[in-house]
């Protein structure tokens, strides 16, 4: 039998490669293309939400109200980005709770200060290693199911060293989190330093964005340094953004998608991929 949840998964050993979504169309198009989990990215919902950069500006509830959604569209297990936990322990406490009650399979925690910021942005801040672990024990206290996993993430290999970013990581996982995520590692040498440290230990994420810190490379090379989780988390917006440029700028020269239409689905292909004649049967089957 195939392990299910993403708990089991890792478990048993599989790498796990989960691309960004940001609500519940670009979550159903991404299981459909049968990936085995989803990442649901602090980022592109700040991008697609709120149209702003990942600075902190997004809230609890934003996230919230997005992983209800999308988890009550698709089975598929999601990684959500809780942040900096929005706050203190004891918003950790309730960001773990409603993304757990959500549908979360993980949830990730960073040790960003406020404001926090993307990962690979420049001008981070980390808060003190005895602050974070107190975060991430109330979070693991939070959650009702071990199946709710807690990934601990850290940026601080940008303003305080490799080192002190794998050692922060270290006393992490002594807190009892499910995996590790040491953010925006700059060479393959880093890389595979964090994979000696713990790549046999503890499930280890790796973090591929198109044009930042780490060097881009496929699942299957990082699955083979020893990392356990994949993701590419905001290749969906940027390359949702990229089309609807092209798309916008072709409708206003031409005032017609006829330039489009073999680069699109039409209204019933549309409706087959979101399940609208699914839906009308079962609306018939109440009348």
């Amino acid at each position: 039998m195939m392990p299910h949840t993403l708990k089991q998964k890792l478990a048993a050993g599989q790498a796990v490669l989960a691309p960004g979504i940001y609500d519940a169309l670009s979550a159903l198009i991404a299981e459909q293309a049968g990936f085995d989990a989803l990442y649901l990215s602090g980022a592109s919902i700040a991008y697609t939400r709120l149209g702003r950069s990942d600075v902190g500006l997004t809230t609890y509830t934003e996230v919230e109200q997005t992983l209800a959604r999308i988890t009550e569209r698709v089975a598929c297990p999601v990684i959500v980005d809780g942040d900096t936990g929005f706050g203190n322990a004891l918003n950790v406490q309730r960001t773990v709770r409603g993304f757990e009650r959500a549908g979360a399979a993980m949830i990730q925690l960073e040790d960003q200060g406020f404001p926090k910021r993307c990962g690979h942005l420049n001008g981070k801040s980390v808060v003190p290693v005895a602050e974070m672990r107190g975060k991430l024990r109330a979070a693991l206290d939070a959650r009702h199911h071990a199946d709710t996993l807690i990934l601990a993430r850290t940026d601080a290999v940008a303003v305080e060293g490799l080192d002190a970013a794998l050692e922060r990581a270290e006393q992490y996982l002594e807190c009892g989190v499910d995996a590790i995520f040491v953010e925006a590692l700059r060479t393959d040498e880093q890389m595979e330093a964090a994979c000696k440290r713990f790549g046999k230990r503890v499930p280890l994420l790796a973090n591929m964005v198109e044009g930042g810190m780490t060097p881009v490379k496929s699942a299957a090379e990082l699955a083979a340094k020893g990392f356990s989780i994949v993701i590419f988390p905001g290749g969906t917006a940027r390359a949702v953004s990229h089309l609807l440029q092209r798309y916008y700028g072709s409708l206003r020269e031409h005032g017609t998608t006829a330039p489009w239409r073999d680069a699109m689905l039409d209204f019933d292909q549309l409706n087959a991929l979101i399940g609208t004649p699914e839906l009308l049967a079962l609306g018939k089957t109440y009348e």
